[in-house]
């Protein structure tokens, strides 16, 4: 079963584990991967996702009740309304704030695409701090997308020289098979979709929906509850 976080007559919102897909994709998967047949199982109504989170991403998950709903919330997003906060824990150092503009092409043949992404350190462990590997340095950031690029959280980070760990495609697999095998995180990113803000298509109301702290994040820094209070 999927954790509801919120839920009304027209919104229901969970927290997506790492390795569940949104919707199905082209490859065939067993019914319990994906977050839209779980959930539609779970309430035994239909659901529509309004946005996506990666497979390997986990957090907030937002799904309509309905059709009208789904495309009024879907408006919301594609209209910049719907403010996004993710967590991460990067390998290397990282400023207190910084932001990105590099373009984003979703794909070779593509042209590039602005893109935007606002980022905050909340904790650094420099170098030293971890006997397995004394040259390590984590740092756990907040990142907020201003526009909704393919893969833009990553790729931005990738290109300021900090990786997400776990990240087997932008990280390499040398170096995230390393810091997995570290912290004990299998084959996980650490990557998670911890807010979203948005204003309720209906009611009007302001709804902000956060997701718990993620609990392999806390293998890398226990002290993370803390921090975010």
């Amino acid at each position: 079963m999927l954790e509801i976080l919120f839920q009304d007559e027209f919104l229901v919102a969970v927290n997506k584990p790492a390795g569940m897909m949104v919707h199905p994709g082209r490859e065939p998967e067993p019914r319990e991967n994906i977050a839209m047949k779980v959930l539609r199982d779970q309430l035994g109504a239909r659901v529509h996702p309004i946005h996506r989170l990666d497979r390997p991403t986990s957090g907030v998950l937002l799904f309509a009740l309905d059709k009208k709903t789904a495309g009024v919330a879907q408006q919301a997003f594609e209209n910049r309304l719907v403010k996004k906060t993710y967590l991460a824990v990067i390998a290397g150092s990282a400023q207190e704030q910084w932001s990105c503009q590099e373009p984003i092409q979703p794909s070779p043949d593509d042209p590039p695409q602005a893109a935007e992404t606002h980022f905050r350190r909340i904790l650094f462990h420099p170098a030293g701090m971890h006997p397995a590997d004394p040259e390590l340095g984590l740092a756990l950031i907040q990142a907020r997308p201003v526009t909704g690029r393919f893969h833009q959280i990553r790729r931005h980070l990738l290109a300021a020289g900090t990786p997400i760990v776990g990240d087997f495609r932008y990280a390499g697999e040398a170096l995230s098979h390393r810091l997995c095998g570290m912290f004990d995180l299998g084959t996980r990113m650490l990557l998670q979709a911890s807010t979203l803000e948005l204003v309720h298509p209906h009611s009007g109301e302001a709804l902000k929906i956060t997701a718990p702290i993620d609990v392999d994040f806390l293998k890398c820094f226990p002290e993370i509850e803390s921090a975010l209070d």
